[in-house]
């Protein structure tokens, strides 16, 4: 069974702003200050799993430029681009079309362009058990991701305990409040959910038939486009009829044959300013200071972003993010960005 990677990377990262904008999202960005990009992390990563002509980038139409900017050695035929942001669910339907046009006994694996792995010879084990079990039994899997914290700013996996390694999922839950996320995390019987899922194309085809209302009728009206020059006149056409809906809600919260594989991989989801400090080195203070000419006073706890070159001076803060780019400056409660999105409206008016 030939297997492929797909990495989604088609958002816009808005909880990210305003360093990540509509134009150049966060995945096209050199968050961590090392020289490479998340999306192009994750597809480092990925080359270890499949070559590179298995791997499959699903994005906007608008950022086909960044993409081949950003991973020139890719072929251009593996870039597939969304004509509409109709969420995960119609993004992934769509990718298994097009790789069933490749190869009909195929498997592969969802990943998404922001996750940091600090562990990738353990990611890289999950990941080959995961496509194992997910060839074997015909089955869903997606790797759980241990939770370090009640955080509310992820879905939670709920398992069967038991001693094996592949555990079943009894259900999925959405992001919960404070006190439930305390009492997940009490239980021991809930995994952070890491949005990598592992299937074959048969079983998630079938998935999307039982489950969904016509989502993969609607893209594979005229299958022999698919994987030709004409595919993406196609779906410009037939894809912005799709239901919009994400695959949580689409496939995960009711199929009965999902398994969860517990992968204590150093997983990161940098969805937002938080979950960057939370990963970033900070000073005595719990700061994270990326700037060279700042001057932080009686300031704790706090995220400050500002481009070298810039004199900046800080008192008396706790718990802050401070983010200033050539045109936007953010300066928000760490605690409250969650906020951020909707916030951002306010400039609409």
């Amino acid at each position: 069974m030939k297997r492929y990677i797909v990495i989604m990377a088609g958002g816009i990262g808005t909880r990210f702003w305003p360093s990540s904008t509509e134009e150049r999202p966060k995945q096209f960005l050199d968050i961590l200050d090392i020289g490479k990009s998340l999306l192009r992390m994750t597809y480092e990563r990925s080359l270890q799993l499949v070559s590179n002509d298995h791997i499959i980038i699903m994005t906007n139409k608008k950022y086909l430029d960044l993409v081949k900017k950003d991973l020139p050695e890719l072929p251009i035929e593996n870039i597939l681009c969304e004509p509409s942001r109709n969420d995960t669910a119609p993004c992934i339907a769509y990718a298994a079309l097009h790789i069933k046009s490749r190869a009909i006994d195929s498997s592969f694996a969802v990943l998404s362009s922001d996750h940091v792995i600090l562990f990738e010879e353990k990611f890289i084990t999950a990941m080959n058990k995961g496509f194992d079990c997910a060839e074997a039994q015909d089955c869903i899997v997606t790797l759980g991701i241990k939770p370090t914290r009640p955080d509310t700013g992820y879905g939670y996996i709920q398992f069967l305990q038991n001693d094996n390694e592949v555990k079943k999922v009894i259900s999925f839950k959405e992001k919960p409040d404070i006190d439930t996320a305390k009492q997940y995390l009490e239980s021991g019987q809930y995994f952070w959910n890491g949005g990598i899922f592992i299937w074959t194309n048969k079983c998630l085809i079938n998935a999307f038939d039982k489950h969904t209302t016509g989502i993969i009728d609607v893209l594979s009206q005229d299958m022999h486009y698919f994987n030709t020059t004409e595919e993406q006149s196609y779906i410009d056409k037939v894809y912005p009829l799709t239901d919009k809906i994400s695959i949580d809600y689409a496939i995960m919260e009711k199929a009965d044959n999902i398994y969860a594989i517990e992968a204590d991989i150093g997983w990161t989801d940098l969805g937002t300013w938080a979950s960057l400090y939370e990963y970033s080195q900070k000073d005595d203070n719990g700061n994270v200071i990326q700037n060279d000419n700042a001057v932080v006073i009686d300031t704790n706890n706090t995220i400050v972003k500002v481009k070298d070159g810039k004199k900046i001076l800080i008192k008396g803060l706790s718990d802050f993010i401070v983010i200033d780019e050539d045109n936007a400056l953010l300066i928000f409660p760490k605690n409250k960005e969650q906020e951020i999105k909707a916030s951002l409206k306010k400039f609409e008016n």
